[in-house]
């Protein structure tokens, strides 16, 4: 679980990196070009939606550092830890479907990303896996 919450902090500070840096990171990690002017010209929106997600992503890294023991125990642990591991297997998995969703994105960002949350997605299954003995609720 130490890697899985690992390359979620590391893809949450992915997205903040788009913030601090602006459209040559949003265009570098793919955010797609209408993003990236966005950003470039001063709109609040992508700013927004990249600080949810880096929190949501800095979350799920909690909960993973959470079932490793490496910070306090966490509500719904077991619960939070399954949503968050078929979140990202789905998002690994669904690359057609997401693909046709959110045109504007170039395939090789769509096969790269998904690979990514897949990979992600497997790590956070094999150390559920590991980890599920001893997420009892105690």
């Amino acid at each position: 679980m130490i890697a899985a919450g690992a390359l979620s902090a590391l893809a949450a500070f992915a997205h903040l990196g788009c913030i601090a840096f602006g459209a040559p990171w949003y265009r570098a990690l793919g955010a797609g070009e209408p993003m990236a002017r966005a950003a470039a010209a001063g709109h609040l929106y992508p700013t927004l939606l990249t600080l949810a997600i880096a929190a949501v992503l800095a979350v799920w890294s909690l909960y993973a550092f959470s079932a490793a023991g490496a910070v306090r125990r966490l509500p719904l642990l077991r619960t939070a830890l399954c949503a968050i591991t078929a979140v990202y297997l789905a998002r690994g998995l669904a690359v057609a479907p997401v693909m046709a969703a959110f045109p504007g994105r170039s395939a090789t960002f769509w096969w790269w990303s998904s690979g990514i949350c897949l990979a992600i997605g497997l790590i956070h299954l094999a150390g559920l896996i590991q980890a599920w003995p001893s997420l009892r609720r105690r």
